[in-house]
């Protein structure tokens, strides 16, 4: 069964993500831009096992259905395929990627006209259409590669302050994970004449991903964490995840620094240029955010996750300057900035948090802690994905979740539904209950303003969770 997601549709390969699936799903998305009058798209793919070969067989399938496809010449980030479909004006376009997901996975990306995610309205109209879809022919077409680094990043020369950048003269580690990043950050530092020594890490593409599912989070990422943990000062690592449209950092003494902090030095950059517009971010996101928003007069915009909701608002405000976006951004690492795509870039993100290192002449720790003080806000953060059985009912938990009063000890003083179960709790705390619609999956977020109430918090959700696995609660009845 195939079930579109947040991102698009993933799949174990060779289970379900097989030639035949894929076949119908471009030939349903080729069918959909044709009826929105489309004449060209794009496909690119990561360094997955088979991403080629997949995405050969959907470019072959949507020329086949009478569109002009362009492949992609060899792997390259999301962001530059979905960059490459804005600078080549195509109708729509196709990323082969499972993102962060382990390496057993692929997947089925779905990219606007605009350069970005598809629209939840984009994504239900292919669905729509691959109802009616049967087994597809294989295809033969003739199709035409295409090369969009050099342009690529020629439209990161024009977001980023190059003079800036081009004065620093420190270290900069880079981990693309075996990943769509690898080469391209190099690339880029050639290309702009920086003077950074740039440090690769894991830099030869690898399906495997060096042994680790190919996401930013510390379980993921001792390699890096041991060699930082010997440097001192301003130097750093930027981490992209499969394909490099997510980022996180790890900084001097070989400490994580998470998608929140990020996310935070983000704002304060593009502030610190003068610039101003909407913060937009999702329910998961920290409450430094709205602090930082409230002492900016920055309007903050709280989405459900998923990127594509941030993709909307970005689109909301290329229609109506008054609406314009500053930086967007998700828990996962996903970030956009004004004046680049409505799209998660991890390779300009990396940059930008070297451009607040020149910028400030303070290391991400520090520039972080300044933060922390300037809002009063103190941010004690931590995520765990809860893998349960098959028959856990997941919609019987979070109902049960909202009439929680108190978690740990600390008073439940606001609850928010819009995208599974927000607890608001005492002392600028929260924990959120979110379930996977495609697996036994339930992820719990936990933020605190101390290291003791966060571990508290987020144990005692997590043991409730467990409880109710054993002893699942019952479906309300219908009258």
């Amino acid at each position: 069964m195939i079930k579109f997601g947040t991102d698009g549709w993933r799949d174990l390969i060779g289970e379900d993500f097989t030639y035949a699936n894929v076949r119908k799903v471009a030939h349903a998305h080729a069918l959909y831009l044709l009826e929105q009058g489309a004449k060209r798209a794009l496909v690119g793919f990561d360094t997955r096992f088979q991403g080629e070969g997949f995405a050969r067989v959907a470019a072959e399938t949507m020329a086949g259905a009478g569109l002009e496809v362009l492949l992609s010449s060899s792997y390259l980030p999301t962001p530059a395929l979905s960059f490459a479909v804005r600078h080549f004006g195509a109708g729509g376009g196709v990323m082969i990627s499972a993102s962060h997901n382990p390496p057993e996975y692929n997947g089925y990306k779905i990219k606007g006209f605009y350069g970005g995610s598809a629209t939840p309205d984009i994504v239900r109209g292919i669905e729509a259409v691959l109802e009616t879809i049967g087994d597809v022919p294989m295809s033969h077409a003739i199709l035409e590669r295409f090369d969009i680094r050099k342009a690529y990043y020629q439209q990161l020369d024009s977001v980023l302050d190059l003079e800036l950048l081009r004065t620093y003269r420190g270290v900069m580690y880079f981990d693309p994970m075996g990943g769509a990043g690898a080469g391209w950050l190099e690339g880029y530092a050639r290309h702009a004449k920086l003077a950074l020594e740039l440090r690769p890490l894991h830099a030869v593409p690898h399906p495997m991903f060096y042994g680790v599912n190919p996401e930013p989070v510390p379980q993921n990422l001792a390699s890096l964490m041991a060699i930082l943990k010997t440097e001192a000062g301003l130097t750093f690592g930027a981490v992209t995840d499969g394909d490099a449209d997510r980022v996180g950092a790890v900084t001097a003494g070989g400490h994580f620094f998470n998608s929140h902090k990020i996310f935070a030095l983000l704002i304060q950059n593009m502030h610190a240029r003068g610039l101003r517009g909407r913060v937009v971010n999702t329910v998961s996101g920290s409450g430094l955010i709205a602090k930082l928003c409230g002492l900016w007069n920055l309007e903050l915009l709280t989405t459900p996750v998923g990127f594509k909701y941030i993709t909307n608002a970005f689109l909301t405000g290329e229609a109506d300057p008054a609406k314009a976006v500053l930086v967007g951004g998700e828990e996962s690492g996903g970030m956009a900035v004004m004046g680049h795509l409505p799209e998660r870039d991890g390779i300009l993100s990396s940059l930008l948090l070297l451009e607040s290192v020149v910028r400030t002449g303070k290391g991400l720790d520090q520039q972080f802690a300044e933060l922390e003080e300037l809002t009063g806000f103190q941010h004690f953060y931590d995520r765990r994905d809860l893998h349960l059985s098959e028959t856990f009912d997941k919609a019987g938990f979070l109902l049960e979740a909202q009439s929680w009063t108190e978690l740990a000890g600390f008073e439940v003083t606001g609850r928010v539904t819009v995208d599974g179960v927000k607890l608001v709790l005492e002392n600028g705390a929260f924990a959120m209950l979110r379930a996977s619609g495609t697996e036994p999956l339930l992820r719990i977020y936990v933020e605190a303003q101390s290291s003791e109430a966060l571990k508290s918090i987020l144990e005692t959700a997590v043991g409730r969770a467990r409880d109710a696995d054993l002893e699942p609660f019952p479906r309300p009845s219908v009258s």
